[in-house]
């Protein structure tokens, strides 16, 4: 039989309030409400269906201090990361919450009712006593530090909840499995030992024999657990990962695997957080678990250092295996033989024999350049999956981000970029002229700071909607301040390729040239606010290339800018 739940019952709150749900509805309608984050509303779909079991609800006080110092709820039981539910000092006021009170439990995403929670107390963490018990650090180049002081809110709710139904999911339905559900799969099956494999990245050939090689010298079977929640930034999205998983299960032996979709917000907190994923493991009903090098690690830290040891997850959880009941199974680094067609253990492997490997960067210089990328490494059914969705940069979108003063020659190098580009054919060619960005999108703004954020914001937005159309966009705003310009770059680089070009004219040679006559107006305080005269513009130290077209010729600048896109392999053969 699956292993049994941490603290012996699952906590499944749909089974235990099912019976009130009418009730609870109708209630629902008369109390106050938030509207979860993307962060808490995994949180709470895994304290209703048990996955966070022996949680109740949101962690109070006294639990959230034990948790955080001791790794230990109040009743003793083994908990890693505080499970919280934050709001903030405006939410308290306007929503006069209090203890004793109730407040609805809102799904961001269509806004409808998940569950109540019966407010036991209102507190004020010590987030930087949080991040470094939790996380080891007050890093914020930890992406867990950095959402803990940027993101999460100043107060927290503790208290139990009472479900009212589960959030509606419209993806990948089949392979939904609540705690309940995949014991009752196993059951099914007769899985009585099952290894689950934790994983937030794409899988390939070796992760499939590490796996089937774990199971086997156990006796057991493979639940493919992977994380679908938040994990971490930049991380490949879930739709591609999970149509990866789909493709490689085939290649297991038939009936020795099952993939079941977690939706877990990662914190990235390294052993605490592999001790976390036991539990929620054991709560699943998994018997054995695979815990990586590094595992659930950030990466390093400002100081260029790892944040956490390779080997300090498996420790940790190793430390607790008695006490949780679920066998730690560390994770063996395979390498492939040529010679025999295998992958073998690297500690295995007979010294001389020829090894071959690809390496995450290689693999990511690969899927950009469009190169090959053998059957060895990979199944061609998951090459097919991350090509469609990571094609080649030949075949990427991208931004060139004109930045500089009001006639200083954006706008022409722009429409003469626009025209080379189209004569070059294979992609839709955008081009966002300030002006026109302004009486098309952004009429009802004006020039001050926040306006003008907003104005880089929207042509942000929609040039990184073209980029991920694939399409060639040539923004020229005056963009006056970096850090609005860095918000527009972070807006587009998850899509595609981002150039900062700076035409740096001297303004003096803006205002010589000036046929229209709008610096002698501003001069002359007829305009208020123009950028270089009574308004900063904020040099920018991060340009790809800088340009002056008081020294150089329309034609020699596109020449520049068409050979950075060239070596990049945004242009050239297609």
């Amino acid at each position: 039989m699956a292993n049994a739940p941490h603290g012996g019952v699952l906590k499944d709150a749909h089974v235990r309030d099912a019976h009130k749900y009418d009730e609870l509805l109708g209630e629902s309608k008369t109390l106050p409400s938030i509207v979860l984050t993307d962060r808490q509303l995994c949180d709470l779909e895994l304290i209703m269906n048990g996955g966070f079991s022996p949680l109740e609800g949101f962690m109070n006080q006294k639990d959230y201090i034990s948790v955080v110092k001791d790794l230990r709820l109040c009743n003793g039981y083994l908990f890693s990361i505080p499970i919280t539910l934050d709001v903030s000092e405006q939410d308290i006021k306007s929503l006069e919450l209090a203890p004793n009170k109730r407040l609805v439990l809102r799904d961001l995403r269509d806004d409808e009712p998940l569950a109540i929670i019966t407010i036991q107390d209102i507190y004020r963490p010590d987030k930087v006593e949080e991040a470094r018990k939790v996380f080891g650090s007050n890093d914020h180049d930890h992406p867990g530090v950095k959402y803990l002081h940027t993101t999460v809110k100043e107060y927290y709710i503790g208290g139990n909840i009472e479900a009212i139904q589960a959030p509606t999911y419209y993806d990948y339905i089949a392979h939904r499995f609540t705690p309940a559900e995949l014991r009752a799969h196993f059951k099914k099956l007769n899985w009585t030992r099952v290894v689950a494999f934790q994983t937030r990245n794409p899988m390939h050939r070796a992760h499939r024999e590490l796996t089937v090689r774990a199971a086997r010298i156990r006796q057991a079977n493979v639940l493919i657990h992977p994380v679908v929640g938040l994990t971490k930034p930049g991380d490949i999205d879930h739709y591609t990962r999970v149509r990866v998983y789909q493709s490689i299960m085939p290649k297991y032996p038939n009936g020795l695997a099952t993939l079941g979709l977690l939706p877990l917000a990662m914190r990235m907190g390294g052993p605490r957080e592999a001790l976390w994923h036991a539990i929620i493991r054991k709560n699943f009903g998994a018997t054995h678990f695979i815990i990586g090098r590094d595992h659930a690690g950030p990466g390093k830290n400002s100081k260029g250092e790892a944040f956490y040891g390779d080997y300090e997850s498996q420790e940790l959880v190793a430390k607790y295996t008695d006490e949780l009941q679920i066998e730690v199974v560390p994770f063996q680094m395979v390498t492939y033989i040529p010679d025999s067609d295998e992958y073998m253990p690297v500690d295995e492997v007979p010294k001389g024999t020829n090894t071959l490997n690809i390496s995450g960067t290689e693999l990511r210089r690969r899927l950009r350049s469009g190169a090959h990328i053998p059957e060895w490494f990979s199944y061609p059914e998951v090459v097919k999956v991350l090509r469609e969705t990571h094609p080649p940069r030949s075949k990427q979108g991208f931004t060139l981000f004109l930045t500089g003063y009001y006639n200083s020659g954006k706008d022409h190098i722009g429409r003469a970029l626009q025209v080379v580009f189209n004569e070059q054919g294979g992609r839709p060619v955008s081009l966002l002229l300030g002006e026109i960005v302004r009486h098309e999108l952004s009429s009802e703004l004006g020039f001050s700071k926040k306006d003008r954020d907003s104005n880089i914001s929207r042509i942000g937005f929609v040039s990184a909607e073209l980029t991920k159309a694939g399409a060639a966009v040539i923004a020229a705003p005056i963009a006056p301040f970096s850090e609005a310009r860095t918000h527009a770059r972070g807006q587009i680089e998850t899509y595609g390729g981002f150039y900062l070009i700076h035409v740096n004219t001297p303004l003096e040679h803006c205002i010589v040239t000036d046929r229209k006559g709008i610096y002698k107006k501003a001069q002359s305080g007829e305009i208020k606010g123009f950028t270089g005269v009574d308004d900063p513009y904020e040099i920018p130290t991060d340009a790809d290339i800088v340009v002056d077209v008081s020294k150089q010729s329309i034609s020699q600048i596109c020449h520049q800018i068409l050979l950075m896109l060239e070596k990049d392999g945004y242009i050239g053969e297609r």
